[in-house]
């Protein structure tokens, strides 16, 4: 690629997505020799189908599959995305070229009084549009009532402002990305809300094999963040088979040591999943990719020897039944 092509970085239009990749065209733009960047902006199915709760859309990657097949097809180079989006099977063509150092991976409630989870009143109406946190809240708080809650960052702040929730739940990292730290209430502890797999990552992708634009990706990969999500992106290829499942799942790397845990809640609340396990490397070497796949696959094993398959199956049947 000749030092005048721009290279062109997929990206969907919202505010949190639009930081994302603009701090990866600015890691970019930072390295010596670097060529122009440009950021274009596709729609996706998540944007499109903004007035539908995500678990009841079919398929997967609702935020992420479009961008990466204009990857395909050549219209852009890079595809940033919250790697939390990216499916586990990745576009064949397509690699994940790079992860970020993690951002905060907790969950964060935003109240309109500044109440804690806790503190919050009997029956108070909590926003939140994905399984794994209704799960997790209908445990905590088994007496709160969950609302839908679509719409990017600024939009669910507004519309808590507004006195359509009592609280909303959000991602700790967009909510830091943005600058918006300061309207989180509680930070909710990965004990009790364990995050999604690799919420506070952003993966940047490229197809494979493109060595001139793989040259300025591949120096930004966080070791650490790569093992992190590895593993906890391996838990949840062997245990969903498709779509959003309650689950939560956070690894950590503590020098030599990967440690990963997870837990499958009941949409009720009323059981509980847990598994943990750790991946300690070598006398000499190194923790690699190979051993997070290794440790996510057997603490899914764990999960599934549990139980964890027939409880995903009887959230599903119960969903099917919901449906409209």
């Amino acid at each position: 690629m000749s030092a005048r092509q721009a290279l062109r970085i997929g990206t969907r239009a919202s505010a949190l997505a639009l930081w994302q990749a603009r701090h990866v065209e600015s890691l970019v733009r930072a390295q010596p020799g670097a060529p122009p960047v440009e950021l274009v902006h596709i729609k996706t199915e998540g944007d499109l189908q903004s007035d539908v709760p995500l678990w009841q859309v079919g398929g997967r990657a609702f935020f992420t599959k479009e961008i990466d097949r204009a990857l395909l097809a050549g219209t852009v180079d890079i595809a940033v995305h919250s790697l939390k989006d990216l499916a586990t099977q990745i576009e064949p063509g397509v690699e994940l070229a790079a992860t970020l150092p993690r951002e905060d991976s907790r969950d964060a409630l935003v109240s309109g009084s500044g109440a804690s989870l806790a503190e919050l009143p009997r029956g108070a109406r909590i926003g939140t549009s994905s399984l794994r946190r209704r799960a997790f809240l209908a445990r905590a708080r088994p007496d709160a009532v969950l609302a839908e809650l679509r719409g990017n960052v600024p939009t669910r702040i507004k519309r808590l402002r507004q006195g359509d929730y009592d609280a909303i739940i959000l991602a700790a990292a967009g909510l830091k990305r943005l600058g918006l730290a300061d309207q989180v209430s509680e930070y909710l502890a990965p004990e009790a809300f364990p995050p999604a797999v690799s919420q506070g990552v952003i993966g940047v992708c490229a197809r494979s094999g493109d060595a001139a634009t793989l040259r300025w990706l591949t120096p930004l990969d966080d070791r650490p963040a790569r093992l992190a999500s590895t593993a906890e992106r391996a838990l949840l290829r062997k245990i969903e088979g498709g779509c959003q499942v309650p689950l939560g799942a956070l690894a950590t790397v503590r020098g030599g040591t990967l440690e990963l845990s997870a837990s499958v809640c009941a949409l009720d609340g009323a059981r509980q999943l847990s598994a943990r396990g750790v991946a300690s490397a070598t006398a000499g070497a190194q923790l690699s990719p190979e051993d997070a796949v290794a440790l996510g696959e057997r603490i899914a094993d764990e999960l599934l020897a549990r139980g964890a398959a027939d409880l995903i199956a009887r959230e599903r049947e119960a969903r099917a039944v919901e449906e409209p």
